[in-house]
């Protein structure tokens, strides 16, 4: 029962973190396809360049949202039940985490649109705010205070997460934090990193697109 209750989180997770928002908004709002314009990415901040601040603003609200949905969901779905695989228990906490990290992989690889997508920060986000505010706030403020400082969102994607880190690093070594959740700031944050790839090879060029650039096509 219980190994059914997980597979239906992935699952669940993982659409609900596939629906392109980003995709939608640039369509209803500016009459584009912003994959085609800019970085090509289907988040928030390339929206914002493209459509402007407000369609960009609701897109990252709304992939936040996501994120956060997923991981509260997971707790409704698994509830109390816990199972041992190898020793190791399996519960509600757990559930989360997958959760969170299926939001991430549907962003970033969607079947509704060739598993295509995004970078899925602002997702990981949200899935932060469902399982401990104080990360989520900490990683965004830190997002937020350098990409306004430098002009660089994907700086501050990646220092936001390797913050987020450091933090779980001392909630669970002082607060006795579930040590789950620290194993998923670092998985997390290296699919953040990883899809940021690119960016970090225009960041060492200077080539880097700044936050209020207008995207070409």
């Amino acid at each position: 029962m219980i190994v059914g209750k997980f597979v239906v989180t992935v699952i669940i997770a993982y659409l609900l973190g596939a629906i392109p928002f980003g995709l939608i908004i640039g369509k209803r709002m500016g009459g584009i396809d912003i994959s085609k314009y800019g970085s090509g990415n289907i988040g928030g901040t390339n929206v914002l360049r493209t459509v402007g601040v407000k369609a960009g603003v609701l897109v990252a609200a709304l992939d936040i949202a996501k994120g956060a949905g997923a991981v509260m969901l997971a707790k409704v779905i698994i509830g109390d039940g816990v199972l041992l695989a190898a020793g190791f228990p399996l519960h509600w906490q757990v559930g989360q985490v997958v959760a969170a990290l299926m939001v991430m992989v549907g962003h970033n690889w969607s079947a509704y649109i060739k598993f295509r997508g995004g970078k899925g920060v602002a997702a990981y986000y949200g899935g932060w705010f469902a399982m401990c505010p104080a990360a989520g706030l900490f990683g965004g403020v830190i997002t937020l205070l350098t990409a306004l400082h430098s002009r660089y969102v994907s700086l501050g994607s990646i220092l936001g997460a390797i913050g987020i880190i450091c933090l779980l690093i001392l909630l669970t070594l002082v607060y006795e934090f579930p040590p789950i959740y620290l194993a998923y700031s670092l998985v997390a944050a290296a699919l953040v990193i990883y899809q940021h790839r690119g960016n970090i090879g225009r960041l060492q060029r200077g080539t880097e697109l700044e936050l209020f650039n207008k995207a070409e096509k």
